[in-house]
């Protein structure tokens, strides 16, 4: 359902239904997107489950998860009687922005990035790139990918991994401690 509603809130050209779906976005997945323009192999991650988008454009193959805010960064010039700062994001193809990142203003962050959770970004950021804490960044590894691929790995490796980490803190010594440096 949440892929349906995203296709008429995005591309429908009823007004009618795409206020519809929009609201219904809101109301099921606590989510608004209202782009310019979004590229169909756009991807959410979790039904955009907290994502507030509001993008100038987000081109092809990129991949947004949970809790994403991507928007304006307006301000009032009271002295000059006028808006400064105003247009929203370009999302350029193949990023990935990460939980919890705030992407805001006439700003575009370069293809092939990443964007690490909880990021800051109010400055253009270049391809190729890491992304993360407010306006930082370091040249991406071309050898990783990092947190999505198309290649998902498969859940019960997860699982094995979470067993593994969870018998490391159940230990039987309560003096003894399982975290090392």
């Amino acid at each position: 359902m949440f892929d349906k509603l995203v296709k008429i809130n995005c591309y429908s050209k009823n007004k009618m239904f795409k206020n519809i779906a929009g609201n219904l976005l809101e109301k099921l997945y606590c989510c608004e997107i209202n782009c310019t323009e979004i590229d169909k192999s756009t991807m959410f991650a979790h039904h955009a489950r907290g994502c507030t988008i509001a993008a100038a454009k987000i081109c092809e193959n990129v991949v947004i998860f949970q809790n994403v805010t991507i928007g304006s960064n307006l301000k009032y010039n009271k002295v000059n009687d006028e808006w400064e700062n105003v247009g929203n994001p370009i999302i350029c193809k193949n990023v990935i922005i990460s939980d919890g990142a705030k992407i805001l203003g006439p700003i575009i962050i370069g293809e092939n990035s990443v964007v690490a959770a909880s990021a800051i970004v109010t400055k253009n950021m270049p391809a190729n790139s890491i992304v993360y804490g407010v306006n930082q960044f370091k040249p991406k590894d071309a050898d990783y990918d990092l947190v999505f691929n198309s290649k998902m790995i498969d859940f019960e490796k997860i699982i094995e991994a979470n067993n593994n980490l969870i018998a490391k803190v159940n230990f039987d010594s309560p003096n003894e401690s399982p975290i090392t440096q």
